[in-house]
């Protein structure tokens, strides 16, 4: 991949913190890719995440369908979301972003920020949606923002659909790998680290599905039971970041040291929390069969090198957490209804196809799964590229 067709640094006038913006890449002279917050954000790892932005996007191009593709970009701003000042600093920075908003970048929520939230800071900040940038390229513009509001607005068992399809498509991704390999859903153990909007569906998802979630972890440390934890009442119990409540935990649940979820005796491990949490150190304590990024870029480079060695198969955030951003758009542009059970069969059938291509490419060209990503996105640009234009 070349080097992004912008990259800026803002620095607050009142507080000195920095955010950033990254766009890699324009498709129809429009970009998508949400807005993080967090402690430590850089402007190295924005702009990774717009890379990865770039691929999600081409990834689940389908000449068939109504949605086509945008380009990658990504926010992301210097704060812990938790500090009293961080809504006030989320909306200066959106009301410097906004000639981006309103021309060229699409966004919306990311680590450390909701979709609630940003609505509200865009509407603080003069801007008509945190998405005003595609609203030109579509065919009934009135049509689909309704439609997209009225999904919005759908929940199943008390949690937004919104915040389901991206834990639909990591949980697919998993029973995908499963199947591949013969193994049974049934005492198929899990560790996730994170609860948060897309741990927490994950979890659900696959509890579901029949395996078994032994471990979550959140700030707090982790919380495991090799029997099974109550997944349904530590979501009820877990408050806007993820946190979970431990009034909730059973007597046989028990607390530990933040890194247990790693060797908690799970075949599959779902990092679905912050960027960088497996490196070359605490790989060590991997013992599960599978990775599966819900989280973007939750396992370094160097880290994955080692646990690849090792016979660890890490299935990459590109494709494990690509639904939440293509339900938005199968949403908008009309592929589907504002239906949970559509978006839900939509997400199946489209993640379930992308994995499948993803791991039979890397059995095919001996390599490891990211690899087989990259390929088949190198494949497919020059398709996007000729068909609708893109700047580099």
């Amino acid at each position: 991949m070349t080097t992004p067709l912008m990259s800026l640094t803002w620095t607050d006038h009142l507080t000195g913190r920095q955010g950033f913006l990254v766009v890699d890449r324009l498709v129809r002279g429009v970009s998508s890719g949400g807005l993080r917050m967090r402690a430590g954000c850089t402007l190295d790892e924005v702009t990774g995440l717009a890379r990865g932005m770039t691929m999600k996007e081409a990834l689940h191009y389908n000449p068939e369908g109504r949605y086509i593709p945008l380009g990658g970009a990504k926010g992301g701003i210097d704060c812990d979301p938790r500090e009293p000042g961080a809504y006030d600093l989320l909306v200066r920075y959106l009301r410097a972003m906004r000639p981006y908003v309103e021309s060229l970048w699409t966004t919306g929520e990311d680590l450390g920020l909701t979709q609630d939230l940003v609505d509200r800071a865009a509407t603080e900040a003069g801007l008509v949606s945190s998405i005003q940038a595609v609203y030109p390229l579509l065919d009934d513009e009135a049509a689909a923002r309704r439609r997209l509001a009225d999904a919005f607005a759908v929940e199943v068992d008390g949690i937004g659909l919104d915040e389901l399809v991206g834990g639909c498509g990591v949980a697919e991704s998993v029973l995908t790998a499963l199947d591949r390999a013969g193994v049974a859903y049934a005492g198929t153990r899990v560790a996730v680290q994170g609860l948060g909007t897309m741990g927490g569906a994950s979890a659900r998802f696959l509890t579901r599905a029949g395996l078994t979630v032994v471990a979550v972890a959140d700030i707090k440390g982790t919380i495991a039971n090799p029997a099974g934890l109550d997944v349904e009442a530590l979501l009820t119990a877990r408050d806007a970041y993820g946190t979970v409540d431990r009034s909730v935990l059973r007597p046989d649940d028990r607390e530990l040291p933040g890194d247990a979820w790693l060797c908690a005796g799970a075949q599959v491990l779902v990092p679905a929390a912050v960027s960088y949490a497996i490196d070359t150190t605490n790989q060590e304590l991997v013992t599960a069969r599978w990775i599966v990024e819900a989280a973007n870029m939750p396992v370094l480079p160097e880290a994955e090198e080692l646990l690849s060695a090792r016979g660890v198969t890490v299935l990459p955030d590109v494709v494990v957490n690509s639904g939440t951003n293509a339900w938005w758009w199968w949403t908008l542009f009309g592929d589907i209804d504002a239906d949970a059970d559509a978006a839900f069969a939509h997400t199946r059938r489209s993640m379930r196809a992308l994995v499948e291509q993803m791991l039979a490419r890397a059995e095919r060209d001996g390599t490891t799964p990211r690899a087989a990503a990259h390929a088949i996105v190198a494949d497919r640009l020059p398709v996007i590229a000729e068909r609708f234009g893109w700047y580099r």
